[in-house]
């Protein structure tokens, strides 16, 4: 049995169609999980009652941990060690494998220009500190020989009918419209996206994979890193729009955030956007001999396959 905790999100249901390549026993866990291949077991759970997530975990040989919580600090700070920690535990209990797939939220805010699996850690927001804690609290596990697991990490994301993405919400939705498609901060740097496809079938891999556990792993990303003015000329081209953007100011958005709740919590994180973003997946790529998605190729697949 091989069980995704959050199975409804981005890539969870990516992943349990790429997971079917592996085994027929695939366990789908959230409030309102809903088939993906015809042999899934569903799992209804709120992953945030940490008694739940031992029922949910028992009987399973690997465990992928790929909650989406509320973008918001105080929901993060209250839950996501929760979580970790009882994912965990159950995990320990039933000598399960967990695979966390994590971001880059803990990265020293100079090593932002080019991201490895080895860059300092030093998250420089709030967020990013929740981030390295619950890192951390699994990496300490791992090393103590307690549990067997891996964290898959991967950059922004992009890919078809994919709703937690800056590039669907205000690059592609708002072309559809008929508006400007925003950007934040700085156009003119370089900011490194995942495609979710290659992701899920990436999380998948280094799951089946005995090798793979105890380590830390970038998810396949294009190494041919656009600007954000390069992205958005892809979009508008493929869309048949015009090639003109708006860029989206930091105290724009703290503006916005009196009114959008969801804006208030971006203002911290604009330092991925005011410098080059690279995440550097070569190990992965070079360890599996994966063909990552292009750009190019990303987003024409994103634009003929999203159906909103």
């Amino acid at each position: 049995m091989q069980t995704i905790l959050g199975a409804n999100g981005t890539i969870g249901s990516l992943l349990a169609g790429e997971l079917i390549k592996y085994t027929d026993r695939i366990r789908l866990v959230s409030r309102n999980p809903k088939k993906v291949n015809e042999t899934d077991e569903l799992f209804p759970a709120d992953l945030t009652e940490p008694g739940l997530i031992e029922k949910a975990v028992a009987g399973s040989e690997v465990v992928y941990l790929m909650v989406g919580l509320e973008y918001n600090l105080k929901v993060w700070q209250q839950k996501w060690p929760v979580i970790m920690q009882a994912t965990m535990d159950a995990c320990i209990k039933h000598n399960a494998k967990l695979v966390f797939f994590d971001n880059v939220y803990m990265y020293d805010i100079n090593a932002i220009a080019h991201m490895m699996q080895n860059s300092p850690i030093n998250p420089p927001s709030k967020k990013g500190q929740v981030r390295s804690q619950i890192a951390e609290m699994l990496l300490s596990a791992i090393q103590s020989g307690k549990l067997t697991g891996l964290i898959a990490r991967s950059a922004d994301f992009y890919g078809p009918n994919n709703d937690k993405s800056f590039l669907i919400e205000v690059v592609y939705k708002n072309i559809k419209k008929g508006k400007k498609p925003n950007w934040f901060m700085n156009a003119d740097k370089k900011h490194s996206f995942t495609y979710t496809p290659d992701a899920a079938k990436a999380t998948a891999l280094l799951g089946n994979t005995t090798d793979a556990y105890g380590q830390v792993w970038h998810l396949p990303t294009d190494k041919n890193v656009l600007t954000g003015r390069e992205m958005i000329s892809l979009f508008t081209k493929e869309m048949n729009a015009p090639n003109k953007l708006f860029i989206l100011p930091v105290w724009l958005l703290k503006l916005l955030g009196i009114f959008i709740p969801l804006m208030r919590e971006m203002p911290e994180m604009m330092y991925q956007y005011d410098r080059d973003y690279f995440f550097d997946s070569s190990k992965f790529n070079q360890r599996f001999n994966f063909s990552t998605t292009t750009y190019q190729q990303g987003v024409k697949d994103t634009i003929a396959l999203t159906t909103s």
